[in-house]
């Protein structure tokens, strides 16, 4: 229980800060912009993962215990718990989002989409590819600096800064996901389609994590 719930508030801690950053101080005057937003979704995971990474192996997202499952480094039989407590963490964090929001109105509740609700219009195929590549990076990175020969301490520097590149690559395409959870909770209360398109930000991340763990556990996780 103890590892579900350090996925519960890392997930949350995650969404919060991450797509709190970017509907309270992104859009204002002299606002943090898309770099700002791309550093606070960094620091979510970096932080998160320094205090509850020795418990639960800080997740947060059900891409990444999808990917290292398939990279073997997470059993199958923890997975429905892992993805259903990051799914709950996620819903809560958006829940009170919404609840500061109550008096402006939640807007696209910056969601994840492609066409008319991809920041810069991308079509659905371009999004795809970005969200296969980037979360297969973000599965080589988590892999290969949490192996026992990378320096020890320092995984969630290199996690959270390679989240935040992500984030600048990505945030004009689909607004970034990379993480199917924070996808979710925030379609269900945004106001659009965005809740009809979020399973593409379920297939192309978890796509993109398989594939990452499959070719680091073939090519570099041997002797």
């Amino acid at each position: 229980m103890k590892k579900l719930f350090a996925e519960f508030f890392g997930t949350f801690w995650l969404v919060f800060g991450g797509c709190g950053s970017a509907l309270f101080a992104a859009s204002v005057d002299l606002g943090i912009g898309y770099t700002g937003v791309a550093l606070a979704f960094g620091l979510t995971v970096l932080t998160m993962a320094y205090a509850v990474g020795h418990i639960s192996g800080g997740h947060f997202n059900p891409a990444v215990s999808i990917g290292l499952w398939a990279g073997g480094k997470f059993s199958a039989k923890d997975l429905p718990g892992y993805i259903a407590s990051q799914v709950l963490g996620a819903i809560v964090a958006a829940l009170a989002l919404k609840a500061i929001l109550a008096d402006k109105g939640v807007g696209s509740f910056a969601s994840n989409g492609y066409g008319e609700l991809s920041p810069e219009n991308y079509g659905m195929v371009s999004v795809i590819i970005a969200e296969v590549i980037l979360t297969a990076f973000f599965l080589f990175i988590i892999l290969g600096s949490t192996s026992e020969k990378a320096p020890k301490g320092f995984a969630p520097i290199a996690i959270g800064l390679g989240l935040t590149l992500i984030h600048l690559i990505s945030i004009p395409i689909s607004n970034t996901s990379v993480n199917p959870a924070r996808s979710t909770s925030q379609a269900l209360f945004a106001d659009g389609a965005y809740l009809s398109q979020v399973w593409v930000f379920w297939l192309a991340p978890i796509a993109g994590a398989i594939i990452a763990g499959i070719i680091y556990k073939t090519l570099f996780d041997k002797d």
